[in-house]
């Protein structure tokens, strides 16, 4: 009985099935604004609508995240937080859509691909791999990332490395329908507010 229960819990059954319905219902109710996006970027710079990055998942296996694409293809190749002045690399719909967090967007394709979940700690680069340390000795790299999570309502890019890992952790450890549920809510008015957001 006690099997049966576990697997049909929130945490190994119900989360993933909330994901598939959720992130289907959000790129059809964003399907036109997300065309308009893709439009955009295409007349206002050269390169490729979505960006692909390597990113740490669930185990710390890698696969490939997908963004609008807001940087300008002559772009150096390094991680932002090492960019003296990064706005000068921003395309003309760049600032504003990672200003509003609508970069993220194509992730909900990462969600129906079993990449991401909608919650859970965010996606390291292979930049960030002292978070992806902490998150292996915590349980937090046993979940699958989300496009949002506990660490992205507490502070986001304004935390330090184990301060991250830290919320991460507590989250993988309490897992929870009402948790995503305060969560999603709380970055609603995170993106609607600016808090916690590096705009660099």
């Amino acid at each position: 009985m006690n099997d049966f229960l576990e697997k049909f819990s929130y945490k190994s059954f119900w989360k993933r099935f909330s994901d598939l319905v959720m992130a289907s219902v959000l790129i059809i109710i964003l399907l036109l604004p997300m065309l308009v996006i893709a439009a955009l970027i295409k007349v206002t710079s050269k390169g490729p609508i979505i960006f692909k990055q390597v990113r740490f998942g669930k185990d710390s296996s890698s696969f490939e995240m997908y963004k609008f694409r807001t940087m300008k293809i002559s772009t150096p190749l390094q991680s932002n937080n090492n960019f003296v002045d990064i706005a000068r690399y921003l395309t003309l719909p760049g600032k504003f859509l990672r200003y509003a967090s609508l970069d993220e967007l194509p992730q909900l394709f990462n969600v129906l691909k079993g990449d991401m979940s909608i919650v859970g700690p965010r996606p390291m680069a292979d930049s960030d791999m002292l978070v992806v340390k902490f998150r292996e000795q915590n349980g937090a790299a046993q979940i699958r990332p989300g496009i949002t999570g506990c660490a992205q309502v507490n502070g986001r890019n304004i935390l330090s490395d184990r301060q991250k890992a830290d919320y991460d952790g507590q989250y993988a450890q309490n897992i929870s329908l009402e948790g995503d549920i305060v969560i999603l809510l709380k970055t609603v008015w995170s993106v609607y507010s600016m808090t916690g957001i590096n705009h660099s």
